[in-house]
């Protein structure tokens, strides 16, 4: 059975399918031009043709898949679960509504979840989840070759049902490391730890950590791969998952902004608890633009 939010997966992988295998349009044809001189050899324009419109850099790919970099960005990424461990024949969603805004060494990211999530057999639930904000501040020196940001990580209980979100205001800290590798390819983790501290009463505790270590490899004309499963710890509920993630992307330019797409396969390789997912399908694209001075 698919999901009552099918069609947020079903537009988003059609729209990261066609802007992967989408060619630049063919210039327009233009009467012929007037005859001339012939052009002395000294001054005759380089041979090969000119670069395409959307050409990137190994410095763009890089930029792309940076979660420190010093751009603004907005950013739909869809996590579509098929099968999940323990409650047969049910699916979830999640669709992750994220804004990054730099200000100085500051990179507050604002993340909204849309979910659709089973509560019994054939019965689902869909709508917003608990809002995730944290503010990453850079502690690494200007200009140097890996990038450290450290900061305070708020969860708002903002679910439209309680089978969606937690109901607790939770508090925590989130780490991001980067490391670059050369030629557009990158390497990093991003770490947060969360813990209730206000809500409703009747809702259980939280004490939750992600660990998402992620690289990518670029392997040429703004493509490449990548893997970057989120690690999930619930210390509260006993629930643990550890994902493989194996995928490829392509970075690109629409003009002044930097557009990035995407698509991974994630499978399971430890759970602990019901409702896991075995496999996922993480799908994203990413819009960056530059902050202004």
């Amino acid at each position: 059975m698919i999901t009552s939010n099918w069609w947020l997966t079903t537009i988003l992988a059609f729209s990261t399918a066609t802007i992967l295998t989408a060619q630049n349009p063919p210039a327009p044809a233009s009467a012929a031009p007037a005859p001339q001189a012939a052009t002395p050899a000294a001054e005759a324009p380089p041979s090969g043709p000119p670069p395409s419109p959307g050409a990137v850099s190994a410095a763009d790919v890089q930029k792309s898949n940076n979660p420190l970099a010093p751009v603004n960005a907005v950013t739909f990424e869809n996590y579509y679960d098929p099968t999940l461990y323990s409650v047969p024949n049910m699916n979830a969603n999640t669709l992750d509504l994220r804004a990054v805004i730099i200000s100085g060494r500051q990179i507050m990211r604002l993340t909204v979840p849309v979910q659709t999530t089973p509560i019994a057999q054939g019965q689902y639930k869909s709508g917003l989840g608990d809002t995730a904000f944290f503010d990453a501040i850079q502690i690494s020196p200007n200009g140097a070759k890996n990038e450290y940001a450290l900061g305070p990580l708020f969860v708002a209980p903002t679910a439209t049902n309680t089978a969606l979100g937690a109901g607790k205001w939770q508090g925590g800290v989130a780490a991001v490391g980067i490391y670059p590798l050369g030629g557009g390819s990158i390497m990093g983790f991003l770490a947060t730890w969360q813990h209730s501290f206000a809500g409703n009463q009747d809702r259980e505790k939280t004490q939750v950590s992600t660990l998402q270590p992620f690289g990518t490899y670029s392997i040429g004309s703004g493509f490449y791969v990548r893997s970057s499963g989120v690690m999930v710890f619930d210390f509260q509920n006993n629930r643990y998952l550890v994902p493989f993630g194996a995928g490829f992307g392509k970075a690109f330019r629409a003009g002044n902004h930097l557009v990035n797409v995407f698509i991974e396969p994630q499978f399971t390789v430890y759970h602990k608890g019901a409702g896991q997912p075995t496999w996922q399908l993480y799908a994203g694209i990413k819009h960056q633009w530059a902050k202004k001075e």
